[in-house]
């Protein structure tokens, strides 16, 4: 695999995660946890269109990773948004987690590949050009 397929991988993969969590476990309910955890935090009233809205949110990080309109920012932002928000869910409602207060290891290790993918390795491939 050349650089750039490797970079394009990681890039897909990254992009999985957002999709998948976006799309099936929030819009379409099919983890009916993802809901749980928003009404708890914000209340069960919002928890529905709430938890739609976030991942809705999470298909629109798709387009922006595959973009590369402000890689380095998207990337940022990914790091930020996953830290936070597993900070708030391991404080908050550790119990409705999946793996309880050992996601937090889970989203830094996320947090880790997309910085690794966008701050180290791209950078690789640009200073070999």
């Amino acid at each position: 695999m050349s650089k750039k397929q490797i970079a394009f991988f990681a890039s897909v993969l990254i992009a999985f995660v957002w999709f998948a969590n976006g799309l099936f476990c929030k819009v379409l309910n099919l983890a009916p946890r993802h809901q749980q955890i928003v009404g708890s935090i914000l209340g069960q009233e919002y928890a529905a269109i709430a938890t739609k809205a976030i991942g809705l949110s999470e298909i629109l990080m798709v387009l922006w990773i595959f973009s590369r309109i402000q890689p380095r920012l998207c990337a940022t932002t990914q790091i930020v948004i996953v830290l936070l928000m597993n900070v708030i869910e391991f404080t908050l409602v550790p119990d409705l987690l999946l793996f309880g207060k050992l996601n937090i290891i889970l989203a830094c290790c996320f947090a880790a590949f997309v910085y690794w993918a966008e701050f180290v390795y791209r950078k690789k491939i640009v200073s070999t050009f």
